[in-house]
């Protein structure tokens, strides 16, 4: 029943995750959008650790972790994120409500494999800008997916390897549109990609019994850098406003636009922690990645630059009695963790940076070591500096892991 479930689920929530927005943030306007976060609910409220692996969650993270699994698992997560906007001038609030992510994981001895689809960036925002007689309009949407199909591969009890192949896709629609004063008619300017192509991330996991208690974990990922298809196109408009206040072009023309090549930087992610086996553990991971080639995808702009991004995470959990049949809250699960990231984006001398604070929990469900996952997440993102937005913003998100063993062998009397 739980199969046929989450199968109908994730066929009907295909089309919505394609064309959400996710995103209420003006820097997703840089780049190809706001990075998603790509892990479980279970990871997030750790800080977004990768490195810790177990038997009964999917790690959509490291490939290699799922070497690790031993029954089928069904997840999928939605978010919700609300968000304070405050320039030294004003403040506005906005809130975006997402599907995280879709998934199936299978043991297969050795081996382990996962399928599923992902939101890996998002644009969305509309931002205004008057100065000297001129009003200037920018809105952006769209994003860029991922479908997924990871592998890992057990060499030795302690040490897997594994590798994810996903096919990219998207499109991210930016728009201009100004009015000057004394001018009867405006103008706007929509440029459109559309990003098509393939990228991998390889994956190694290690985990070993350091004394009868402690387990050392261990992990590393590394996505190489990868050329996406972009096809690109421009519209521009003459405008006028109607008596009801609406724009109504009244001049269309297509530019032509050559198509290019989009290079979306390589990773390398390394982390390490150390815990007791079904009691607690505590980790740390630091990313680095190439944002510094960076390019926008058709315009050039002014007083933005890209640079190399960094993220430091921090994160773990505690089950106070993982066999405490007898009393249901000493079996959940608690977790928390915190992360710093330098995004790689700086405007007018202004890096762009974030952190957050994490925690979560748990929840068994039904049979199998199933589970509902719950967290939530404070932090800051930006400045108020040079004019820029600075965003607060608490984030709460939620996964169902549903666990299922196939291929089992029924006796009957």
């Amino acid at each position: 029943m739980l199969k046929r479930i989450f199968l109908a689920f994730m066929l009907l929530s295909m089309a919505t995750a394609m064309a959400q927005q996710g995103t209420t943030s003006p820097y997703s306007f840089f780049g190809i959008g706001a990075l998603k976060f790509k892990g479980t609910v279970e990871n997030r409220a750790m800080g977004g650790i990768s490195m810790f692996a177990d038997s009964i969650h999917l790690n959509i993270q490291n490939p290699a972790a799922i070497a690790d699994l031993r029954l089928v698992n069904y997840s999928l997560a939605a978010s919700y994120k609300y968000e304070n906007l405050t320039t030294e001038q004003d403040s506005q609030k906005a809130s975006t409500a997402s599907l995280d992510y879709l998934a199936i994981g299978i043991p297969m001895g050795k081996f382990g494999a996962s399928i599923g689809l992902i939101p890996y960036t998002a644009s969305g925002y509309k931002i205004q800008n008057e100065s000297e007689g001129s009003i200037t309009q920018y809105e952006g949407f769209g994003g860029l997916n991922k479908a997924f199909l990871q592998v890992g591969y057990q060499i030795t009890p302690d040490l897997s390897v594994g590798i994810d192949a996903n096919y990219d896709f998207g499109n991210i629609e930016n728009r201009a549109t100004n009015f000057q004063d004394g001018i009867q008619f405006g103008t706007r300017e929509i440029n459109r990609v559309t990003l098509l192509g393939f990228s991998f991330n390889l994956g190694v996991q290690y985990q070993t019994m350091v004394s009868e208690e402690l387990q050392l974990s261990a992990g590393a990922t590394y996505t190489p850098e990868t050329d996406f298809t972009a096809e690109n196109s421009r519209l521009l408009a003459t405008l006028t406003i109607l008596p009801n206040g609406t724009e109504q072009p009244i001049d269309l023309r297509d530019i032509s636009v050559p198509n290019s090549d989009f290079t979306f930087p390589s990773q390398f992610t390394i982390g390490t922690g150390i815990g007791k086996p079904k009691k607690w553990f505590l980790g740390g991971e630091y990313t680095s990645q190439k944002t510094s080639n960076f390019t926008n995808r058709n315009f050039e702009l002014q007083n933005v630059n890209f640079e190399d991004a960094s993220k430091f995470k921090i994160g773990g959990y505690y089950i106070p009695n993982y066999n405490g049949f007898g009393s249901y809250w000493k079996r959940v699960v608690y977790r928390a963790g915190f992360r710093f990231e330098e995004s790689g984006i700086n405007i007018g001398d202004e890096a762009i940076n974030e952190f957050g604070i994490s925690f979560g929990v748990g929840l068994p469900v039904g049979r199998l070591f199933s589970n509902v996952n719950l967290g939530f997440e404070v932090g800051r993102r930006g400045t108020q500096n040079a004019g820029l937005v600075e965003e607060t913003f608490f984030n709460t998100f939620i996964s169902l892991s549903l666990n299922d063993r196939w291929f089992e062998k029924r006796l009957y009397d």
